[in-house]
């Protein structure tokens, strides 16, 4: 763009050489259309800046704007002011569409606040809850689609009606039991219609799939989960100085976005301190004898108490059901309310044990916060898990031998289940937490504000959707119970955390703690689940009365009967022979189970290696800023003996330059 800057100012350069005035202004003329030309080809923003700065008056550079907006308008099918518009338009959609997604987003801003205010642990218990939600409206949805309206519009299989007396929102039997609430609500008939929709097959593949999805979703969860927080976040680099100095988010600008970014940063750094600090402390030899010695005592306390209960259930809980199922009368509001004994004592049990286990770990006065969340968690899944199992034990081995309609029972047992323990979760808001303040903040002022208890609500969590995987079979619609138990929990604690406890005092960095509740979700509550749902399917014998699989040796058998049917026409057989060959075969199970261990071990040693190859990265950052300051430090070296030389060996200098021809050799070798 040199024609700019040599463009002629109303011709007196041009003058000067004694051209004539028609020479002077078609010589004007000519650069003029260079320079248009030359504006022509550039972008938007570059010929805007181009025109700017162009050595000339204002009416000038308007002028020629004109003119290039000329050209460019004879130029293009579409006027420039147009397309311009068009696109600061398609800018201004996606921008909207941007903040249209962060508002859409459930739960945005609160979860920055409470991040900001408690700390990444804390945080780490709602954003799980809001995981767990997505879950179960994926279940909803898909169920809902698939099974349970095909059966209300088609084939409703409804016997006999009984009224709404109340009762039922507590016990899930009477009204709810003609309902397709359960599993005995859905028949097995083909539905005709074009195609035609078998009720069986859209049943066990609905369920099958969800399953899958959910295993799947958990694993690649895990995994990602894992990478991000255990091989990313280890080492020095991610530290209290790479926070401090390299966290920030410069693109931020609303107030409350950068307090909240304030507040989360400054957790974050207290964390990392504490646990600096925690690593320094050395305990001597007798007080690690003491240590081990409580931490003994403490899981032999733990585990008896968790046999204790299981043992409860089992010779107590159990038999009220049963006789109610046995003497079914719909107007017996007494032996109805019976069936709410086994329920009341699980939830007691899972109420008031873990706060046992809180006192216990107290006793055993933890350094580490995180190893003290993690002992016990572990302690309450041992508890809830050997509670589950005793009570899948009942249903899979008794019910089936003794109730005619097992499924929906067994689905209005877990339905029970799940409705108690969300209202002794409000106890336990209302009158765990709230009190505790409230004695803490007024009588005994020694306790002081109460902590959140991350342990003790994320295994609650778990064990509502280990209860809500396996009655997924028995009642299809149970995750209606739970999004709605979700929702409400998320909004109590919430309220419950900020006016009724503070943040943790011993603050430990836990973005770890999100990977280890993913993993216990995983492990042993969906494969608990899986395997129970498994072998209800596979194993046991559905009910002659009710049910889409009523007539069936096994609800499995529904497979077979397709395959029969499609067995006939030719351009089916390769369905009929990859069941056969393929999935009734044990050495395909046993390939599929060898590939997925082998893939796994691929993968534990590709993380092994990335890992080692952080740590060599690092060793080779701290080995550059360890010769960067030798190279300084001798270069200061240097300079200071060439002062020295200069001041301690006087030279006459002259007033004429000269050039050294061998200025090379007096450079210093180690340069």
């Amino acid at each position: 763009m040199r024609r700019m800057s040599v463009f002629p100012q109303h011709g007196r350069a041009l003058g000067n050489l004694g051209l004539s005035a028609n020479e002077i202004q078609q010589e004007v003329e000519n650069k003029t259309s260079e320079l248009v030309s030359d504006l022509v080809n550039l972008s938007a923003r570059a010929r805007f800046q181009a025109i700017r700065s162009l050595p000339m008056a204002f009416d000038e550079r308007k002028r020629i704007r004109n003119r290039v907006n000329s050209v460019k308008h004879s130029k293009t099918i579409i006027p420039a002011n147009c397309r311009q518009q068009v696109s600061r338009s398609f800018r201004r959609f996606r921008a909207g569409l941007a903040s249209a997604h962060r508002y859409l987003t459930i739960w945005h801003d609160t979860l920055k606040d409470i991040g900001g205010r408690f700390g990444t642990s804390v945080l780490s218990y709602f954003l799980f809850l809001k995981w767990l939600l997505k879950f179960n409206l994926f279940s909803l949805i898909i169920n809902f689609c698939f099974i349970t309206i095909p059966q209300i519009v088609h084939a409703p299989n409804i016997s006999s009606v009984t009224g709404f007396r109340g009762l039922e929102l507590l016990t899930g039997v009477g009204h709810f039991n003609q309902t397709v609430l359960y599993y005995g609500g859905y028949n097995g008939e083909v539905i005709a219609s074009k195609p035609v929709y078998n009720m069986q097959l859209a049943y066990f593949f609905t369920i099958a799939a969800y399953l899958v999805l959910c295993g799947v979703s958990l694993i690649y969860s895990m995994s990602r989960s894992f990478q991000k927080n255990f091989v990313l976040e280890t080492g020095p680099v991610s530290g209290g100085a790479w926070r401090l100095l390299c966290s920030w988010d410069f693109s931020v600008v609303n107030e409350k976005a950068i307090q909240y970014n304030k507040n989360n940063l400054a957790v974050q750094l207290k964390e990392s301190l504490s646990e600096r600090l925690q690593e320094k402390d050395k305990m001597s030899l007798s007080d690690r004898i003491k240590h081990l010695s409580l931490n003994i005592l403490a899981w032999l306390i733990s585990l008896g108490l968790a046999v204790g209960c299981s043992a409860g259930i089992y010779f107590l809980g159990t038999d009220q059901e049963l006789a109610f199922s046995f003497n079914h009368n719909p107007n017996d509001l007494t032996a109805e309310a019976s069936t709410l004994l086994l329920p009341v004592v699980v939830s007691l049990i899972n109420l008031i044990v873990p706060l046992l286990y809180s006192l216990i770990s107290k006793m055993e006065s933890y350094s580490n916060p995180r190893a003290k969340i993690y002992i016990i968690i572990v302690r309450n899944i041992v508890l809830k898990m050997s509670i589950l199992g005793i009570l899948c034990s009942y249903w899979l081995n008794t019910v089936p031998k003794e109730v005619s309609c097992w499924e929906s029972f067994v689905g209005q047992s877990v339905y029970r289940l799940l409705i108690f323990d969300f209202i002794f979760c409000l106890f336990g808001i209302f009158y765990g937490e709230f009190l505790l303040n409230v004695i803490g903040t007024t009588c005994i002022q020694s306790l002081g504000v109460p902590e959140f208890d991350i342990a003790r609500n994320v295994l609650d969590l778990i064990y509502a959707q280990t209860l809500a995987w396996i009655g997924i079979y028995f009642s299809p619609l149970l995750p209606v119970i739970q999004v709605l138990k979700l929702f409400i929990i998320f909004y109590l604690k919430k309220i419950s955390l900020s006016m009724n406890c503070q943040p943790p005092k011993h603050s430990g960095r836990a973005a770890q703690i999100q990977t280890v509740f993913i993993a216990l979700l995983f492990f042993p509550s969906f494969v608990g689940a899986l395997s129970m749902v498994s072998f209800t399917v596979w194993s046991l014998k559905p009910s002659d009365e009710c049910g889409p699989f009523q007539g069936l040796d096994t609800p499995f058998h529904t497979i077979f009967n397709w395959t029969a049917s499609i067995q006939g026409p030719p351009e089916t057989n390769w369905v009929w022979w990859i069941f056969e060959n393929v999935l009734r075969s044990e050495l395909f199970y046993y390939l599929i189970s060898l590939i997925i261990l082998v893939i796994t071990y691929f993968l534990w040693q590709i993380t092994q290696g990335r890992k080692q190859l952080i740590k060599i990265l690092r060793q080779q950052i701290v080995n550059e800023g360890k010769d960067k300051a030798f190279l300084l430090n001798k270069m200061q070296n240097l300079q200071k003996q060439r002062r020295e030389s200069v001041s301690y060996s006087p030279q006459d200098y002259d007033q004429t330059p000269h050039f050294n021809p061998n200025w090379m050799n007096t450079l210093p070798l180690d340069m």
